[in-house]
C-alpha cells in the first residue's frame, strides 16, 4: 500500500463521518422541533393562568 492509497482512505473515512454528523443532526432537528413546540405551548398556559 503506498501513502497515496493511505490518504484516499484517510479521506473517504472523513466523509463518512461527516455524512453521518450530518444525518444525526438532521434526525436531531427533526425530533426535537415537536418538543420544543409543546414546551413553548406549556409555558404559554403557565403564563396566561399566573395572575
Amino acid at each position: 500500500m503506498t501513502n497515496h492509497d493511505l490518504n484516499n482512505i484517510k479521506g473517504a473515512t472523513m466523509i463518512e463521518y461527516v455524512l453521518i454528523a450530518g444525518l444525526i443532526s438532521i434526525a436531531a432537528a427533526a425530533l426535537l422541533t415537536p418538543l420544543g413546540t409543546k414546551i413553548g405551548a406549556v409555558f404559554s398556559s403557565v403564563t396566561t393562568a399566573l395572575p
